[in-house]
């Protein structure tokens, strides 16, 4: 037998043909015409040179290979059947995946941290491999499956890519809780004059665009520290008098050790979104990982928004 010109199709037939020992009765259960199951049956015998099926006064009678054939026939298309199944119909509590995610640190608390936590849960199956997020290199990395899913701001990922908006975030002020110059509502002149921890992602960096837009009211920012990660940043106003702008979202849970307020004039937030490869668009594994995203993102707005 020549596999490599076999139609799966022929196989689901014979099994078919096997159990209805019937061409009219198999054809039915087929959707097929009985001139189109009687031609499948013709290049099954060429297939297996056996007649497989003998006319009998009812029905067809099986011949000894066919009978043989129909145990193993059976087992191998229900492995078929299940593995389709299993991709189309995705279990998260006995699946067994493993999933990239590129980010910037400031989501990976805010984001993949409690994501991680869910899946525990739900899916404990499911294992998730952190990677840095290298915009230039998305694509590539991606397409060669080496990146499942970036969160990021969606209008800096390659048109190519497919994307969601999450959510939208904003900046919020933050020092320790008994610092003693920030009351709950300052004054720009007060903002500006305060010892601020300044995040640079290139690193050293003093001026953002915080900076422009308090330029606008007249005032420069007294910026004494430049970080290059956020994570560093609440743990640092925590233990000193220094203050800074962050992502809501990063010290939602720091009330205990934080003040955090509204900025006293107006800051541009960002928008946060997932960006995935066409070629894991459809993987039922994968679209259930991004829906749990979705709906975690959801929840935490609402929570923000209380």
């Amino acid at each position: 037998m020549n596999t490599k010109r076999l139609d799966l199709n022929l196989l689901v037939t014979l099994e078919t043909l096997l159990i209805e020992r019937n061409v009219t009765k198999a054809a039915a259960r087929l959707n097929l015409s009985q001139p189109a199951v009687s031609a499948q049956l013709n290049r099954l015998r060429q297939e297996f040179d056996d007649q497989l099926l003998i006319p009998a006064q009812r029905g067809m009678t099986p011949t000894v290979k066919a009978m043989e054939l129909l145990d193993p026939l059976r087992q191998t298309l229900d492995q078929v059947r299940a593995t389709v199944a299993s991709h189309r119909n995705f279990n998260p509590a006995k699946a067994t995946l493993t999933f990239a995610i590129a980010c910037t640190d400031y989501l990976q608390a805010a984001v993949v941290k409690p994501l991680v936590v869910e899946l525990r849960t739900r899916a404990p199956g499911v294992r998730v491999a952190i990677r840095n997020l290298d915009v230039p290199q998305l694509e590539a990395q991606m397409a060669r499956g080496d990146v499942d899913l970036a969160l990021m701001t969606p209008q800096a990922a390659p048109p190519s890519l497919r994307a969601r908006h999450l959510f939208d975030e904003r900046y919020v002020l933050i020092g320790r809780q008994e610092h003693p110059r920030l009351r709950d509502k300052i004054t720009v002149a007060e903002f500006a004059a305060l010892e601020q921890v300044v995040v640079s992602l290139d690193g050293g960096g003093f001026v953002t665009p915080v900076d422009s837009a308090l330029a606008a009211f007249g005032y420069k920012r007294n910026a004494v520290l430049s970080a290059a990660s956020f994570l560093f940043v609440p743990e640092i106003v925590s233990q000193s008098d220094f203050v800074a702008l962050v992502p809501e979202r990063l010290v939602r849970d720091r009330a205990d050790k934080l003040k955090v307020m509204d900025c006293p004039f107006p800051v541009e937030g960002f928008a946060v979104g997932m960006v995935w490869h066409e070629r894991s668009h459809g993987h039922s594994g994968q679209r259930w990982i991004r829906e749990a995203i979705v709906s975690l993102a959801a929840r935490q707005s609402s929570s923000l928004a209380r």
